[in-house]
């Protein structure tokens, strides 16, 4: 079994995004990462858009304006919040984000300025989440939140940050990242992701659909979306949760299998460690084409988990995709993703896949939005600034992302559909959007409209 420090790649969505697994844990656990950040450059207003990084990006040298000068003015403080526990770990996230700013600072930083990213990480336990944030604000002074991606973290600090002003760029996982003013996640996490993977397995015309996540804090939360998107298609759905770590997958896999029957759908919402053994399980027992197909919300959008399958779930498996596939896509943006990885992110121990890329771009929109900035970078100044971003267009998202002054904020509601293609994850449906269906989808788009779907070139 592979361990999950080696997998934490999401989503999606979340987080996702980013699936859920373990609950509570036991101590804190908390890191400070300073000295950390990489972005690409050029904006001169508020408004983003992918520039540098979508011209010529064959090396880590175009994620800054001055190639090969490091820059050396005052750091920028930023900071984030990070479940990392047994079961459930997402510092890849934080960790390919540090990396883009080091690889930002070593080519001329923003305006002549490094940033510093302090990494605090937690056990899902409700104190050392505020702490973490408190710490972050009064000793390490930090002006931004960017990349936090926590199982509790939107929901015990959401007041908090209302209270200072503060505009978290993150990838969400609770239901306040998505339904406060003050989150917006470039990810569509484990509800939206699940609602794509619902919405794929319904295209097929299967009988039934049997939905499974961890049995973790937010559950019915998640389920919700699913549920409502089977309901208006009028196919019957069964929502069941499993604790993790998964102890008997043999088990697990054979009641999805018998729960869905020959004509059903079955969906994973769990992070890869926990899908693959459910899936290795199915294989070992020959179930894998027992039922109509199979589908897996973002965080299985990873070559580690098509690897560790091999060729018998080629085009079994179907998982929704909130960032383009890195295997099929090679535009300009996406080489540079690939380079700072390969250069700069020893740390994302996950390597290429939906968790570091979320990083990159969240890392990315934060970029841009601080060299929109005149004057003193202040928690005014720079939240005001991630607050401003409109249609930052990126080839990792099939859609612009809108910060914006809403109630709520589900910029990514647009996404792919990939599926395992000999050890690689292959795009088998390209944008579509998720299903209005979704009554909290809906309402975001009441609010804030549909961005275009813009199709990432491929090559």
């Amino acid at each position: 079994m592979i361990t999950c420090r080696r997998v934490t790649i999401l989503l999606a969505a979340l987080l996702g995004s980013a699936a859920l697994v373990v609950g509570c844990g036991g101590s804190s656990s908390s890191s400070s990462s300073a000295a950390a950040s990489g972005a690409s450059s050029s904006t001169t207003s508020t408004t983003s858009t992918a520039s540098s990084t979508t011209t010529t990006a064959s090396t880590t040298s175009s994620c800054g304006p001055k190639p090969g000068v490091a820059a050396t003015g005052t750091p920028i403080n930023l900071g984030t919040i990070n479940t990392k526990q047994p079961g459930t770990d997402f510092t890849d996230i934080a960790n390919m984000a540090q990396a883009y700013f080091t690889c930002l600072n070593a080519n001329g930083g923003v305006n002549g300025h490094p940033v510093t990213l302090y990494i605090q990480t937690d056990q899902t336990q409700p104190a050392q989440i505020a702490a973490a944030a408190k710490q972050l604000i009064q000793t390490n002074h930090v002006v931004g939140m960017v990349g936090p991606t926590d199982i509790l973290e939107c929901t015990i600090n959401q007041a908090y940050w209302k209270g200072l002003g503060m505009y978290e760029v993150d990838s969400g996982i609770a239901p306040e990242c998505w339904s406060t003013p003050n989150s917006a996640a470039v990810n569509m996490g484990p509800r939206y992701s699940s609602d794509g993977a619902v919405q794929y397995g319904i295209s097929q015309h299967p009988s039934k659909i049997v939905f499974v996540q961890a049995n973790v804090p937010g559950t019915g939360y998640i389920a919700a979306g699913p549920q409502a998107l089977a309901k208006a298609a009028n196919v019957p759905i069964t929502a069941l949760t499993e604790n993790v770590p998964i102890n008997d997958a043999n088990s697990v896999a054979l009641d999805l299998v018998n729960k869905a029957g020959s004509s059903g759908w079955v969906v994973l919402n769990f992070t890869p460690p926990e899908a693959l053994v459910i899936l290795q399980a199915a294989q070992k027992l020959g179930l894998e084409d027992r039922v109509k197909g199979w589908g897996c919300s973002t965080p299985c959008n990873t070559d580690f988990l098509a690897k560790s399958l091999g060729p018998k779930w080629n085009h079994k498996l179907f998982v929704n995709a909130e960032l383009t596939d890195p295997d099929d896509h090679n535009g300009p943006e996406m080489q540079l993703y690939k380079n700072i990885l390969k250069q700069y992110g020893s740390a994302v121990t996950g390597g290429v896949g939906s968790f570091s890329q979320m990083g990159f771009v969240e890392a990315e929109i934060a970029s841009k939005a601080l060299e929109s900035i005149t004057g003193d970078y202040t928690l005014t100044t720079v939240n005001q600034a991630f607050k401003n971003t409109k249609d930052f267009k990126t080839e990792m998202l099939c859609q612009p992302w809108t910060y914006g002054p809403y109630s709520l904020h589900i910029p990514n509601n647009a996404d792919f559909t990939t599926t395992p293609d000999n050890g690689q994850m292959v795009t088998a449906q390209g944008c579509f959007n998720i299903s209005n269906a979704d009554p909290q989808i809906a309402q975001y788009r009441s609010a804030a409209g549909t961005a275009p779907s813009t199709n990432p070139p491929t090559g």
